[in-house]
């Protein structure tokens, strides 16, 4: 096995429970989410500098993973396959979405005819686990799966706002804002007021701040004993309603839903 760099054996040395981790499943784990939207097909020398691991190490690790099925190789490229689905299909089926979280979605977009989805937070990204739109929508709509980023998006804000204050502290301090469109909030002491903001208010709404023409309304989601887990989520193009309609037609019934959600979530 490849020694750990020194900065990486600093780290690991420090750590009191270092001795039980697996660095065989942590670079699986890590190459196998190196693929995305702009990656996803890398040759040997691509994933290695990606991952920043030597290219002996990296390639032992995609040969595994295409042993296994979770990558297969064409020429000089390495991609995922779909077995890899099974992945979020275990968190999916062994967790609320979709036994609670996915029905209700589809309940209230055929109630109410826009989209509906649920998040939870990832790190830095709110991460959608459930997810409906209307047939009417195109169907290459990000769905489940899709993350934003928690600062710009209504989601993201309702998870962070509702963090203990250390951690959103801690949050704040390592966050390096980009702008995704013009109306982007990016000023750390803006997004710091916001956050404050949504905690006392209880929800969030972000107009085009994650995409142009775009404007989102969520509220937290809590399981039995507070603590928020989730956040439900609705979205609509701005020629849909204005932000007002929209918060006086949607807001009432998330936070009914939300309140629903409580008893079931333990």
């Amino acid at each position: 096995m490849p020694r750990l760099k020194a900065e990486h054996a600093a780290v690991r040395a420090a750590d009191p429970a270092a001795r039980d981790f697996s660095e065989a499943l942590a670079r699986g784990l890590q190459i196998i989410t190196a693929f995305g939207p702009q990656t996803s097909a890398m040759t040997l020398s691509e994933v290695a500098r990606a991952v920043d691991l030597p290219r002996a190490t990296a390639r032992r690790t995609l040969l595994t993973l295409t042993r296994l099925g979770y990558a297969k190789e064409e020429g000089r490229l390495f991609m995922l396959t779909p077995q890899v689905l099974q992945l979020a299909t275990a968190y999916l089926g062994a967790g609320p979405a979709a036994a609670i979280l996915q029905p209700l979605c589809a309940r209230l977009v055929a109630e109410c005819g826009d989209t509906f989805s649920v998040a939870a937070l990832d790190g830095d990204d709110a991460v959608m686990v459930a997810y409906a739109a209307p047939r009417r929508m195109y169907a290459d709509t990000s769905g489940i799966g899709l993350r934003l980023p928690a600062y710009c998006s209504a989601v993201g804000r309702v998870l962070v706002a509702a963090l203990p204050a250390p951690q959103r502290r801690d949050y704040l301090r390592r966050l390096r804002p980009e702008a995704l469109t013009a109306r982007t909030v990016t000023d750390k002491k803006k997004l710091r007021q916001i956050l404050d903001k949504v905690g006392v208010d209880g929800f969030a709404i972000a107009e085009e701040e994650v995409e142009n023409g775009f404007r989102s309304l969520a509220v937290p989601v809590r399981r039995t004993g507070g603590a928020v887990v989730f956040a439900l989520n609705t979205g609509m193009h701005l020629d849909g309603r204005s932000a007002a309609a929209m918060r006086t037609r949607y807001l009432p019934r998330l936070l009914e839903e939300s309140r629903q959600l409580e008893k079931l979530l333990v």
